[in-house]
């Protein structure tokens, strides 16, 4: 069951002005430390304005396992790089514009056995290391996970009107899965794989036309490390903002798209 409205453990993040970078760099230090098992890796491009709280929100996991988290500088010309150190948090840098070299960049810099993808614009509930990474640990026949997500309203649309909005976005992926192809369900922003398998397949890279993060799940599956495994718990979702849709030109511009790429094309 999907919330109405949006978690009062996921609000207190959306405020920026009550997290500072001290505290995300005082709770890294309770879930890092020594050879980490769990490496999240997240590109970034000027986001000064959501980096600290996406940080925080992902350092408050309880998790039973030593985590490190790399955030990949994507030629960010605003604050970005030095409000992630000022976290404590490890920032490489790659000059390569775009989602693909930048995830790759980071994938090569993580250390631990699991890598779990995130996004600098999203906010991360308690136990979503913990449910991401549970599958792969404890079954051999998954090679990926990937998990569900709510809007926040950064626009005008309001987050009632978001909840139908996501239920209606369920039956399509139930399509994707038992019509078409279930990678086309896997975002990099929630998902997870394991970091030798995912060398092991030319990590994120994918021909013209394709998306690296469905992409990286198809050649997963192919190569015959285990299936795609959808981590559905509720407290498990995490919660983005509506920007890609407002890039879109709006709630209803983008149903009419995701309609067009899911049964027409």
């Amino acid at each position: 069951m999907r919330p109405i409205l949006i978690p009062a453990y996921i609000k207190k993040y959306t405020d920026n002005s009550s997290i500072s970078p001290d505290d995300v760099r005082k709770a890294y230090q309770k879930i890092s430390g020594g050879e980490p098992e769990i490496s999240i890796v997240m590109p970034a491009y000027n986001e000064e304005s959501t980096i600290v709280p996406t940080l925080a929100s992902l350092c408050n996991n309880i998790v039973s396992r030593s985590v490190e988290i790399v955030v990949v500088n994507n030629n960010s010309k605003d604050r970005t790089e030095e409000l992630v150190k000022a976290c404590g948090i490890k920032c490489v840098l790659e000059t390569t514009q775009g989602i693909t070299p930048a995830r790759n960049t980071g994938l090569s810099h993580a250390r631990g056995k699991y890598i779990l993808n995130a996004d600098a614009d999203t906010i991360y509930p308690q136990y979503w290391i913990e449910e991401m990474t549970k599958p792969l640990i404890n079954d051999p026949k998954v090679a990926i996970t990937y998990g569900i997500f709510s809007f926040i309203p950064i626009g005008a649309t309001g987050r009632v009107t978001y909840f139908f909005y996501e239920y209606l976005a369920e039956f399509t992926r139930f399509y994707n899965k038992h019509f078409k192809t279930e990678a086309v369900n896997v975002y990099g922003f929630n998902s997870g794989f394991r970091r030798d398998q995912g060398l092991a397949v030319d990590s994120f890279n994918h021909p013209p036309g394709s998306n690296e993060d469905g992409y990286l799940a198809l050649k997963l599956v192919k190569k015959g490390f285990g299936r795609m495994y959808r981590v559905s718990v509720p407290r498990a979702i995490v919660w983005t903002t509506d920007r890609r849709i407002q890039i879109d030109g709006g709630l209803w511009k983008a149903i009419i798209k995701r309609f067009k790429r899911v049964f027409i094309k």
